[in-house]
């Protein structure tokens, strides 16, 4: 499956390394966020990744809602529970990382589960800087540029149907929206799920931003262009 150089399974435990998780972000989300990069002090694996590992390993539910509990690290290594609508995924540290909810009718196929998992990494990997930037504005806020503290909080998915392949994903503007409450931002980046024209399905991203500050043009500009210039140094 899509995902299957990205993660290792031993003993009854998932793991991930600082290059799997980096080279995930990079290569298959086209997520620069600099948590993910290997020499990170403060290295964590995607959300993403976390994400696309339950839909390889569960399948995919009509109705999905995940909550990220504790950054995964290296070294950490994951237990998986049994299939049931409520999923809590610890590591053999005895941390909470993950818990899921979900309905009951899960649909295994391969090619579903990729193209779901690709579409909507793709789409997450938007959120910086296409959506975030301009909810910041809107705010008169940004992030710190010196230590930029951007984090995946939860997410969810609801489908119509699970019986359509080539899934895209598309913002949904109006539902889009950020509240900052003082040096704290909690965006929901809202979207649309669409298969051959027709909207299928609804979903959201909510994210955390600490450390913000009041917005300045021109640092935001700077902001922008070394993201940009990481996206195009990168080896492909």
């Amino acid at each position: 499956m899509l995902i299957d150089q990205y993660y290792q399974q031993k003993n009854g435990t998932v793991s991930f390394s600082r290059q799997q998780g980096s080279d995930f972000a990079k290569q298959i989300s086209d997520d620069f966020n600099p948590l993910h990069d290997v020499d990170a002090r403060r290295f964590c694996v995607p959300g993403d990744l976390l994400f696309s590992l339950v839909l390889a390993k569960y399948g995919i539910s009509k109705h999905m809602s995940f909550t990220f509990l504790d950054m995964v690290t290296e070294g950490v290594h994951l237990l998986l529970p049994a299939p049931s609508s409520e999923l809590h995924i610890k590591g053999d540290n005895d941390k909470d990382y993950l818990s899921i909810e979900r309905s009951d009718d899960i649909a295994t196929d391969s090619d579903l589960i990729d193209n779901l998992t690709q579409s909507y990494v793709t789409f997450s990997g938007q959120t910086f800087p296409h959506i975030l930037i301009p909810l910041m504005q809107q705010h008169n806020v940004m992030i710190n540029p010196n230590r930029p503290m951007v984090m995946y909080q939860s997410m969810l998915i609801d489908l119509d149907r699970t019986d359509l392949s080539n899934i895209s994903l598309e913002l949904d503007q109006q539902k889009t929206a950020m509240e900052v409450i003082g040096k704290r931002g909690n965006a929901c980046l809202a979207f649309n799920l669409l298969a051959h024209g027709e909207i299928i399905g609804r979903g959201e991203k909510h994210m955390i931003l600490s450390g913000l500050r009041p917005y300045e043009q021109s640092v935001i500009d700077t902001i922008i262009a070394d993201h940009a210039g990481r996206k195009h140094n990168y080896p492909r």
